[in-house]
């Protein structure tokens, strides 16, 4: 299995990456990406810039420790998780989850619930500057909400076809 986990202050390359999780190979079916974007407004105000802090060394192990699980969970033939930290401006991209599987369904659960996780529980804080200061982005309940699905036991491997 190809996994990638990288967490970088650098912009990352979408296609280069898809290429070097599926590049070659002949039992990918499929391939589901998702790429985060930092937003030029928040709760309906503009923002100049969203820097984002995270632990080293624990946020790598614990996005680890979560792609593992996704292979539990789902046939999976590859994954990618690129977080990006530091200052980013509107437009940026922030973060690329990539699934690779023989089925699409296992590659889109597997793409859905890593980024549950990255949502909710990753060791990340997002700070998000505004033209009247600071202010640090708090825990959502529709996102914690969506991350509850994952908690039921997961599906049989072999059903994810």
């Amino acid at each position: 299995m190809t996994t990638t986990i990288r967490l970088q202050h650098e912009p990352f390359d979408i296609a280069a990456e898809v290429a070097k999780l599926s590049g070659g190979r002949t039992d990918v079916g499929a391939v589901v990406t998702f790429t985060g974007i930092c937003r030029a407004d928040e709760r309906g105000a503009p923002i100049a810039a969203l820097t984002l802090e995270h632990y080293p060394g624990m946020a790598e192990a614990e996005i680890a420790r979560h792609v593992e699980e996704a292979c539990t969970r789902w046939p999976l033939l590859g994954a990618t998780v690129i977080h990006r930290h530091g200052r980013l401006k509107p437009g940026e991209d922030i973060v690329l989850v990539a699934t690779a599987s023989s089925h699409r369904q296992a590659a889109f659960a597997a793409a859905e619930f890593l980024m549950d996780y990255l949502k909710t529980r990753a060791p990340f804080w997002k700070q998000v500057e505004m033209t009247d200061g600071n202010v640090w982005v708090e825990a959502k309940v529709a996102d914690d909400e969506a991350a509850e699905r994952w908690s039921e036991p997961p599906p049989r491997r072999d059903a994810a076809k």
